[in-house]
């Protein structure tokens, strides 16, 4: 049998270690690449061009909601994402899917239904809990939020994500290793494609996203 490799970016040590274990039943060689953070997963996925799956949790250190998510759809086009997370309502199941998400997984699913929606997905298909009923829309605001969100590069994308952790200028271009100045101008086309005048709406409105998974 093919060797499947599948990375899981949760920082709860006894939930991946429960992952790990459901995962290594479903085949005779798995390999699993466990990141506890989001840089972690961010590496792990640049490392393993040929990973069939990354399985990831929407809170976690390094990262904000669904900035994670955006942020590895955006520069790992090609790898399957399953979202895990304890918040699965329907809104952020749905919002899961539209950014790019091929599945999602709640942390109350037993082991059967992780194993089923692993399989699902990489058989090429999309898996969402039985609890998504796809009733009620979402807010036109959120949708035009979403959109604008998707046109964001992987770059922006963490940039983002870093201006939503309170982070300035001077330590985003430190944590990412360019120029201050790349910063900036960063920063402006963000400004641009989210149609906003100052970092702080642009943090608001990643907020309203984000704000959605527990509303």
């Amino acid at each position: 049998m093919q060797t499947l490799t599948i990375i899981i970016a949760d920082d709860h040590p006894l939930f991946r270690g429960a992952l790990v274990q459901t995962l290594q039943a479903m085949a005779e060689d798995v390999i699993i690449i466990e990141c506890g953070e989001f840089s972690a997963a961010l590496t792990a996925a640049d490392e393993n061009p040929d990973a069939d799956l990354l399985l990831l949790d929407l809170a976690m250190p390094g990262v904000s909601g669904f900035s994670g998510l955006m942020t590895l759809r955006a520069q790992f086009s090609a790898l399957p994402i399953v979202v895990i997370s304890a918040t699965d309502d329907n809104g952020t199941v749905r919002r899961s899917i539209e950014l790019g998400a091929s599945g999602f997984i709640p942390k109350s699913s037993g082991l059967d239904d992780i194993r089923t929606a692993v399989k699902t997905v990489l058989e090429g298909g999309i898996f969402t809990p039985g609890s998504d009923n796809g009733e009620a829309q979402d807010d036109p605001v959120l949708i035009e939020i979403l959109d604008r969100l998707k046109t964001l590069t992987p770059q922006q994308n963490r940039v983002l994500a870093m201006l939503a952790e309170g982070l300035l200028n001077k330590q985003i271009a430190y944590e990412l290793g360019v120029s201050e100045a790349t910063i900036k101008a960063h920063v402006s086309a963000i400004l641009l494609k989210l149609n906003v005048d100052s970092r702080t709406q642009a943090v608001i409105k990643l907020g309203k996203i984000n704000m959605a998974m527990v509303a």
